[in-house]
């Protein structure tokens, strides 16, 4: 997390000790980089908003509480406030702006609007798409900032999420998947708020997903839409929405963009399989503006031309096409000799869209593989009614489309089951233990990186609350379950059943997670060992890789990278029978 302040002037950054949520926030001068004595502690899932005074910041942090707090503890995280650090005074001196004693596990973020007037604040319980929109008139503050902002609550219930884009005066410019499950843009005038008064600037897509929004130039929208999970540029006019002109753009993903209103001119950042990073610099005070290559990483022995990316459309169990990309050198024969390497996630919204990935390429180039990612439900590809299509009591379609990937890379002759990998993290660790313990057959190893494994306690565990609204809660009867079919932990065969042998399995934990904490892989691996390991026919190892000084995996140093990389495509190596051709 980084924030740079409206005026240039200051920057404030987060360090994250061993790889852990926890953050420390540290503050420098932009004009000589000299390092200020202000440090905040406590702070996790914050945001980091500048007043456009450059006098201080909004952030969030946790009370204290009993016991460790430096990512190797459970506790679970609640009670998130909301403060102001005012530049060149301590941490304890710093202003509660908002808290919510009565709702323990919300969260919030506050965003500074563009003109400086106003401060928005988004409110969660969990990781639906949803939020609360309140706001304050910073204006109205006649002493500034000195205790609990005067919220008014313009949004004040979890039906829909509101993003703030811009405002002129008193009209803003949200994104929203209000009645519009692909999400649309919506104008509020906060002099005149009442929901029958709201008007649509950009409606929904037909099909596509509008991604993010940012003015430019005052008078200009930058638009993205995810168009079959490859990303869309467009230019329209803020003030009534208009289509204006498509930015040229090769099938990958935009990573980043950096605009601001006040400019002109805008960057942006792309990638895909096999483009390692461009940057673009589009000015908009040109007659025709057009994009031109700002910089661009070029990989030394490396030819993109050399191989190929192909999407294709695969049908699930129940006949819902599933997107799936597969990446491969040009001119391989199908004839199931390939070890593939499946990756999915499908949960929480989140795309899996086209990104460059040294490790992923080297498999292919040195290892003779395929790389396949399969677009499953639960991920956000095509809006709301793909993500809770593959969320709560619909999980089996996550589990269901990955398996039929699976089998589409086999039947179409790029694979066979001994040569097929299953790779996910997190949410798709979940993935990975679910899918072998449903379809051990089906694969020759799987590679499960901090996943969720206990589905009947992952509550209880740090921020695991916040993925009820993903997952359900053991705690309610009907999603008790829902779960109880499909936790990997109480699903592994017994050691006396006639279940076939399991593929190769290594799991992945660090012991500074402290978002998926390390018993899931720890309780899953022993279980794994005692009930399948112990049986005759078993023969693949089954094991798990403990990293010390890290956390789920942002941020991890480029060395850990590295090693962790090598020790997983090893591992597949050494089980599949592969070998390194240069």
């Amino acid at each position: 997390m980084a924030r740079l302040s409206e005026q240039c002037e200051c920057f404030a950054y987060g360090l994250s000790g061993s790889g852990s949520d926890w953050v420390t926030v540290k503050f420098m001068t932009v004009a000589d980089q000299k390092e200020l004595p202000d440090t905040l502690e406590r702070v996790k899932f914050s945001c980091l908003s500048w007043t456009h005074d450059d006098r201080g910041v909004f952030y969030n942090c946790y009370p204290r509480q009993e016991g460790k707090a430096d990512g190797t503890e459970t506790t679970t995280n609640l009670n998130q406030k909301l403060f102001y650090h005012v530049i060149g005074t301590s941490q304890s001196e710093d202003i509660l702006v908002a808290e919510f004693p009565d709702h323990p596990k919300w969260h919030s973020s506050a965003t500074v609007s563009d003109d400086g007037r106003y401060v928005l604040l988004s409110i969660t319980e969990g990781c639906e798409p949803v939020n609360r929109l309140w706001y304050c008139d910073l204006q109205q503050l006649s002493g500034g900032i000195t205790g609990i902002l005067p919220w008014v609550k313009l949004v004040d219930n979890f039906e829909a999420q509101y993003s703030y884009v811009t405002n002129e005066g008193s009209a803003f410019t949200f994104r929203t998947n209000l009645l519009a499950p692909r999400y649309r843009l919506i104008n509020i005038d906060l002099q005149s708020p009442d929901p029958s008064l709201w008007t649509t600037l950009i409606p929904e897509h037909e099909k596509d997903v509008l991604g993010f929004v940012a003015c430019v130039n005052y008078s200009f929208l930058l638009v993205n839409y995810l168009h079959d999970v490859k990303d869309v540029l467009q230019l329209h006019q803020l003030r009534t929405g208009e289509f204006l002109r498509t930015l040229p753009l090769a099938v990958g993903t935009v990573v980043g963009v950096s605009s601001r209103k006040k400019h002109a001119d805008f960057f942006y950042q792309f990638n895909s399989f096999t483009t390692p990073g461009i940057i673009y610099h589009c000015d908009l005070t040109s007659e025709t503006p057009e994009p031109t290559v700002f910089r661009q990483v070029e990989v030394k022995g490396f030819d993109p031309s050399d191989y190929q990316t192909v999407q294709v459309f695969f049908p699930s169990k129940d006949g819902t096409k599933i997107p799936m990309f597969i990446v491969h050198k040009k001119g391989i024969k199908l004839d199931g000799s390939h070890p593939v390497l499946l990756y999915g996630y499908g949960g929480f919204n989140h795309s899996q869209q086209p990104s460059y990935n040294v490790a992923y390429l080297i498999f292919v180039r040195h290892l003779g593989g395929v790389l396949a990612v399969a677009n499953i439900r639960g991920g956000g590809e095509y809006g709301e009614t793909w993500h809770k299509g593959g969320s709560l009591g619909n999980k089996q379609n996550c589990f269901d489309d990955f398996q039929c990937g699976a089998e589409y890379l086999i039947r179409e002759g790029y694979t066979s089951s001994s040569k097929l990998t299953i790779r996910g993290a997190s949410n798709g660790g979940l993935l990975v233990a679910a899918c072998v313990n449903q379809r051990p057959e089906l694969f020759g190893c799987g590679i499960a990186k901090v996943g969720v494994m206990d589905m009947l306690k992952f509550h209880k565990f740090t921020i695991g609350h916040a993925w009820t609204t993903d997952y359900g809660c053991s705690d309610n009867e009907e999603e008790f379950h829902w779960l109880i079919k499909y936790s990997p932990l109480h699903n592994l065969p017994l050691s006396s059943s006639p279940a076939p042998p399991y593929p190769a399995m290594l799991l992945l934990t660090g012991d500074h997670d402290d978002r998926v904490v390390p018993l899931h892989s720890l309780k899953y691996t022993a279980t794994l060992q005692h009930c399948v390991g112990r049986r005759p026919g078993q023969r693949q190892p089954l094991l798990i890789r403990i990293d010390t000084k890290s956390g789920h995996g942002a941020g991890k140093p480029t060395a850990k990278a590295i090693q962790e990389e090598a020790h997983i495509f090893s591992f597949i190596a050494e089980t599949l029978g592969l070998s390194w051709r240069d």
